[in-house]
């Protein structure tokens, strides 16, 4: 009897190498997609728009990958190292401030973080009597800190090399708005002052310091007694004039704001005996000259008004007592003593006595 063929048929190799190319395919496709996502996709999640990240001179790459954990700022640090080596970051840490934008991608943060592209900031320094108030408001600002900042004033070694002592050396910073990497250092923040000190001195100045028979130190000096004296931009070249006449014929300056800063007495709105009593350099009833040092940083304008004094014969001022924040001007002491006691009648009426 003869055997029936089996109806059944073997699967065709063509249909079988079509499933396992669809597989491949698929397989590929999802390994596309995750090294895709690994890359392009967000990784950079925090609740603002936008925030500062900062990386430490001497960081190293780990340093980063865990700060940007800590600070919240990626989600998944696996896919962040795997990028960064890929693109060889980790070998190209650079420090700096740098402004990141939330949903970033692995991409876009390595890109940003390896080109040093960082934000400057803006450093402003005014209204700074002593060194350690300048490295304060500086060392907010940038990577160096104030007691590297003051160290730094204090050494005799390094300032000389700029042709001043630790006293004058003040005088290089003129108060302003300046624009710095974060990561400065000390050095680099001197420096950059020292520029722009050089700046400000032009010929010009220089020859105008020169007539007045005052050194640069020397001219910032009664520039910032100036400005303690009056706040009145057209009334600081007639002041300045004063100051000029004293030491023309070699008066003591008698200048209050220089008792006040001797003293350290800040709040002081009328100078006593007592303040002139204190045997200190900085005490003009007491010593002849300038002081040797700056009583504040004075501004750009008040050291203009100095070069730039008026030419009279007046030798005193005094408040007026109408409160105006002007001066009553005299070229004698007997004129001079009547505005003062106008100006003490009135600080006695309205009970100031210190």
């Amino acid at each position: 009897m003869a055997k029936k063929k089996s109806s059944k048929k073997g699967v065709p190799w063509k249909k079988i190498t079509a499933i396992v190319v669809v597989i491949i395919v698929c397989l590929g496709g999802v390994s596309a997609w995750e090294l895709y996502s690994m890359i392009y996709r967000s990784n950079v999640g925090f609740k603002a728009d936008e925030k500062y990240f900062y990386i430490p001179t001497g960081s190293g790459f780990q340093d980063v990958s865990n700060a940007l954990v800590q600070q919240g700022i990626i989600i998944n640090q696996t896919t962040f190292d795997w990028v960064s080596e890929q693109k060889k970051y980790k070998l190209n840490v650079k420090p700096g401030r740098y402004l990141l934008e939330n949903g970033m991608s692995n991409n876009e943060l390595v890109n940003l973080l390896r080109s040093g592209n960082q934000e400057p900031v803006m450093v402003t320094f005014n209204n700074v009597r002593f060194k350690e108030e300048l490295a304060g408001k500086v060392g907010k600002f940038i990577e160096a800190d104030s007691t590297e900042i003051i160290n730094l004033l204090n050494s005799n070694s390094f300032v000389s090399k700029y042709g001043f002592n630790t006293t004058t050396f003040l005088t290089i910073f003129l108060p302003n708005t300046y624009e710095f990497w974060w990561n400065t250092s000390a050095e680099q923040f001197v420096e950059r002052m020292t520029t722009e000190y050089k700046k400000f001195w032009t010929t010009e100045r220089k020859q105008k310091a020169k007539i007045l028979g005052l050194s640069q130190s020397e001219v910032s000096i009664l520039a910032s007694i100036v400005q303690k004296e009056t706040n009145k931009t057209d009334e600081k070249p007639t002041v300045a004039g004063v100051y000029l006449n004293r030491l023309k014929k070699g008066m003591l300056l008698q200048a209050d704001p220089t008792l006040v800063y001797a003293n350290r007495d800040f709040e002081a709105r009328r100078v006593l005996n007592s303040h002139k009593a204190i045997d200190s350099p900085y005490n003009t009833y007491k010593y002849k000259g300038l002081p040797p040092g700056p009583i504040c940083l004075p501004s750009i304008e008040s050291i203009d008004a100095v070069l730039n004094a008026k030419s009279h014969n007046y030798l005193y001022f005094c408040a007026k007592a109408d409160n105006s924040g002007y001066h009553s001007f005299a070229s004698t002491y007997s004129q001079h003593l009547q505005n003062a006691r106008e100006f003490q009648r009135e600080l006695n009426r309205r009970k100031v006595y210190r």
